[in-house]
């Protein structure tokens, strides 16, 4: 019995040894993948959780299926009107099927990196300066396409690729910033012209406005003195035909001697005057003989 159960325990140690050298239980997390290859061969994907695997026979491969970046370095490229400028960016991927990336290709960064520079070099042999420098989006846009054309046989999605850092040749920033210190003085003088045409206008519309006021002020102030006016020559009027009317009616009520007296006061009052010579009226002979009558008692002839 003692042999027995020392038989026993040194297989269950030999066992446990075998277990902690080929370790044939692997734990997978979710977003880890397993590739299997048993006698050599490829089998599959294993995970995620608990995989258990036949110790000697099977080998595998742990692969990633988050998002990772792949930094490319700093690359001097010719654009289309020959300027020479540098170039860094960055590629954005991710493996989508674990075999191929296995299988297919043996180093994917180094792989990727050669393909990104190439690649770069031929979209922007393809561009001039100018639009180098400003349609960014568009090279990144390009490339994410070109690159994803590759890496797709070797299982790997290009998910996006970002330029970093576009460093042109100085003397070509040198005339940039000139252009750009031109460009600015251009806008500004633009800018100072714009104001001051708003301001003469805006100055020609309140002349306008002030002498259109000023034109309805006058026109109000003639309107009222001309209406004042007429009110005035009715009221003028009317009183003179008033003033004639009393005088008529008190005319009426005079008798002939009131008359005669003050047509005398008259002439005594032309007598008074410095002149020299009198005109004596035809009427001063009717006169004289209402006087005469008046002093005989009797009447005229």
């Amino acid at each position: 019995m003692v042999e027995i159960a020392i038989v026993i325990l040194l297989l269950l140690v030999l066992f446990l040894f075998l277990l902690l050298i080929f370790r044939p239980i692997r734990i997978i997390r979710d977003y880890e993948r397993l590739v299997l290859f048993r006698l050599g061969r490829f089998v599959g994907e294993r995970g995620p959780g608990l995989v258990w695997l036949w110790p000697i026979i099977d080998q595998t491969q742990k692969v990633s299926l988050r998002e990772d970046f792949l930094e490319i370095p700093s690359q001097t490229c010719i654009t289309q009107d020959n300027a020479p400028i540098d170039i860094d960016f960055l590629i954005y991927w991710k493996v989508v099927d674990p075999g191929l990336s296995v299988i297919k290709v043996r180093d994917f960064a180094g792989a990727s990196q050669g393909i990104a520079t190439t690649t770069l070099r031929a979209v922007i042999g393809d561009i001039p300066l100018d639009d180098v420098l400003a349609k960014r989006e568009q090279i990144n846009e390009v490339l994410r396409t070109k690159l994803d054309e590759v890496t797709e046989r070797w299982g790997v999605k290009v998910t996006g690729v970002e330029i970093r850092e576009i460093v042109p040749p100085r003397e070509i920033q040198t005339a940039m910033n000139r252009q750009m210190a031109a460009e600015r003085e251009r806008r500004a003088v633009v800018t100072e012209s714009d104001g001051k045409r708003e301001a003469s206008i805006k100055v020609a519309e309140g002349a306008k406005q002030a002498a259109i006021l000023t034109a309805e002020g006058a026109k109000q102030a003639a309107i009222l003195t001309a209406e004042g006016q007429r009110e005035a020559a009715i009221l003028n009027a009317e009183g003179f035909g008033v003033a004639l009317t009393r005088i008529y009616e008190s005319a009426q009520a005079v008798d002939v001697k009131t008359m005669q007296l003050q047509y005398l006061d008259a002439l005594k009052a032309l007598g008074a005057g410095p002149a020299t010579k009198f005109i004596v009226p035809l009427e001063f002979t009717n006169l004289v003989a209402g006087f005469a009558e008046q002093k005989l008692g009797g009447a005229p002839k």
